[in-house]
């Protein structure tokens, strides 16, 4: 069975675009399933991130607890040093490598090493030494990556309305 590690950033986009709280809301009580499953989890600091805005998300993300939002563990703080050697090992500008260490993506691809999981995030490889992006350091570390719309298509996800549902 493939875990599933999610990045802020499909919190976010997912309540700006495509899963709006205001028509969409299938897709957070997918992820909630998927979770009670085992299948999709994110980490407590996305979480903080996330209540950072007083906003339907941020209320979403405050009704769930550390079995949805990891905290770190033992497995967790062990893989810290891997992933900053990795990173210090790259040609990444200082203030990169700095930031980075500081933010929290660094605890993500942590978490995502110590317990394998697959990252999701809308974060795409760059090749840029100012600014670490989540995909280059998973390939670097040989975690998987993926964004929403192919976790959704491998988990068969499906978000059907019921003809009452059209126009109620």
């Amino acid at each position: 069975m493939r875990r599933y590690l999610l990045d802020a950033n499909v919190f976010i986009q997912a309540k700006n675009l495509h899963y709006g709280f205001d028509f969409c809301p299938a897709f957070r009580d997918w992820l909630e399933i998927a979770n009670g499953k085992g299948v999709v989890f994110s980490i407590e600091k996305v979480k903080e991130e996330l209540l950072q805005i007083d906003d339907e998300l941020a209320h979403w993300a405050d009704n769930h607890d550390e079995s949805f939002f990891l905290p770190p563990d033992e497995q967790v703080l062990t893989a810290f040093p891997e992933v900053s050697r990795w990173v210090k090992s790259q040609s990444y500008d200082p203030p990169a490598i700095y930031a980075f260490l500081q933010d929290t993506d660094y605890y993500l691809i942590a978490h995502a090493l110590a317990h394998s999981f697959t990252v999701v995030t809308h974060e795409v490889p760059s090749d840029s030494k100012k600014r670490i992006k989540i995909p280059n350091v998973c390939i670097g570390l040989n975690i998987k990556t993926m964004n929403t719309y192919e976790m959704l298509r491998r988990e068969h996800a499906r978000f059907v309305l019921q003809k009452e549902d059209v126009f109620p």
